[in-house]
């Protein structure tokens, strides 16, 4: 078992999650799942009303002090879709490719630059928003290089063959409602990966359509992704066909 971990873990993944020293740690969770699923909803549409897209399609959080950014859109105020499993994707105008723009299909191997992080929402004193937060994957702050195949997007054939259990399902890595919603995107054709990044959107993912309560990959060795809801920021560098034995 401890060579399955190391050879997922020296593949594409770079799902290195770390907790934020502010995170609170008065959270209780609710023994009635629809009540974490309502304070998902109410937590992604503050965050949605609390944040922007800038230039290169980063999100960034609306400052307090700084009336630079007072002009810009809040991230409700854009066109945004909202998916059965409760996940909302927005697609950035201006940033989608125009030059032979590939269809992503549901077994694709992706390019892709990303930022993802993991946010719990919780009621405090009667209001609801997003408590702590967790870093999952940032190609973007990191080394800038685009990751393939990470596994919250896709787990391999070999990867699952070669684990037990549950971890033999391809639902105890991959994120549902991010492999749901990047679908609806286009990618680029093979964008050189030093390309400068200009990010296609967004893809905010409640806990439902994440891991929920269900068994998970350890993406973090400290911290469980119970009920945590997502956010995915990123551009598609390009996609590939995916042979039938890794599917």
């Amino acid at each position: 078992m401890k060579k399955i971990f190391l050879y997922i873990l020296a593949g594409s993944l770079c799902f290195s999650a770390c907790k934020k020293d502010d995170e609170v740690e008065t959270y209780k969770e609710p023994e009635d799942i629809s009540v974490q699923n309502s304070y998902d909803d109410q937590a992604i549409k503050k965050f949605m009303n609390d944040n922007y897209l800038d230039a290169q399609g980063n999100i960034k959080a609306f400052s307090t002090t700084d009336a630079s950014d007072d002009n810009e859109k809040k991230l409700i105020d854009l066109p945004y879709q909202t998916l059965p499993s409760g996940t909302i994707y927005i697609m950035r105008d201006g940033a989608q490719p125009t030059v032979e723009p590939q269809t992503i299909g549901e077994d694709d191997i992706l390019t892709l630059m990303i930022r993802a992080n993991a946010y719990l929402a919780g009621n405090t004193d009667g209001n609801v928003s997003f408590i702590s937060s967790l870093t999952i994957s940032n190609t973007i702050n990191g080394n800038g290089l685009p990751l393939v195949d990470p596994l919250y997007y896709f787990a391999k054939k070999s990867i699952r063959l070669a684990a037990a259990g549950v971890a033999q399902q391809r639902s105890y890595y991959e994120v549902e409602g991010f492999r749901e919603a990047i679908q609806k995107f286009k990618a680029f054709k093979n964008l050189p990966n030093g390309n400068p990044y200009n990010l296609q959107g967004v893809i905010l993912v409640p806990s439902r359509a994440a891991f929920a309560r269900d068994p998970h990959y350890p993406y973090s060795s400290q911290y469980s992704l119970r009920n945590y809801s997502m956010v995915f920021n990123f551009q598609v560098y390009g996609r590939a066909d995916r042979p039938n034995d890794e599917k």
